[in-house]
């Protein structure tokens, strides 16, 4: 299979999404759009994940590449190829779909379960079902495309992963990706200050435990197997 990522800022990168494509021998490149790297053809790829990153899905006159992006996530799913989008890269795949996505009420960082819906059984998500924990960092949230099924919720945010396009895109708010080195890559990128919140936890916290990780990398093991082989609601 050839897996194609789209990465926003060189600190969100694929991270236990490499990992996985390597365990399934799986051939992945990526287009790094902060580098002005041209987007790739629908044609040339069999999944396209598309990554986070601190910028919003409406800031196109900073990040000119967004509309592309877009249009390029549309034309993938036309093709009936299945796309993957993490954090602000849902975000994309919802805007693509017709979804709206806005600033959220509250800003989400650090480790928190997730709550599975009733759809989430017959979904990508179902080896996770009824609860997992995942790793958050975001402000914007999405609404759910029309025709979409909503799979997870937490109380900090009611929209955290959605299945749209007949099964072919999956989006997820949390990241189960993350590995020690990709968090402590965030961390970085904003000195150490994560903010404050009630959802929101100190770089020190982020970072205290390994065993979260590798929980996460199994549960992204399987979603994405399930997800690939075709797994819907």
């Amino acid at each position: 299979m050839r897996v194609h990522y789209l990465q926003h800022v060189p600190f969100e990168p694929p991270a236990a999404i490499a990992d996985w494509a390597a365990a399934r021998g799986h051939d992945l490149t990526g287009t790094h759009l902060y580098d002005g790297a041209a987007l790739p053809a629908p044609d040339d790829v069999d999944l396209l994940v598309v990554m986070g990153g601190p910028m919003g899905v409406h800031d196109v006159e900073a990040y000119p590449w967004l509309p592309a992006e877009r249009e390029l996530i549309r034309a993938t799913l036309d093709a009936e190829t299945p796309v993957f989008g993490v954090c602000l890269g849902a975000q994309q795949v919802a805007a693509a779909l017709g979804a709206d996505v806005a600033s959220h009420d509250r800003r989400e960082v650090g480790w928190f379960p997730v709550e599975t819906t009733g759809a989430a059984a017959h979904s990508p998500l179902a080896p996770l079902v009824p609860e997992f924990p995942a790793f958050h960092w975001h402000g914007d949230a999405f609404e759910i495309p029309a025709g979409g099924t909503l799979l997870a919720r937490t109380p900090a945010c009611r929209n955290q992963a959605f299945l749209a396009a007949d099964g072919l895109a999956l989006g997820l708010q949390f990241h189960l990706e993350a590995t020690r080195e990709s968090v402590g890559a965030l961390v970085e990128a904003v000195d150490g200050d994560t903010g404050t919140g009630e959802y929101v936890q100190s770089a020190e916290e982020l970072l205290a435990d390994d065993a979260p990780f590798a929980q996460l990398q199994s549960g992204l093991s399987a979603v994405l197997d399930a997800f690939t082989a075709g797994g819907s609601v």
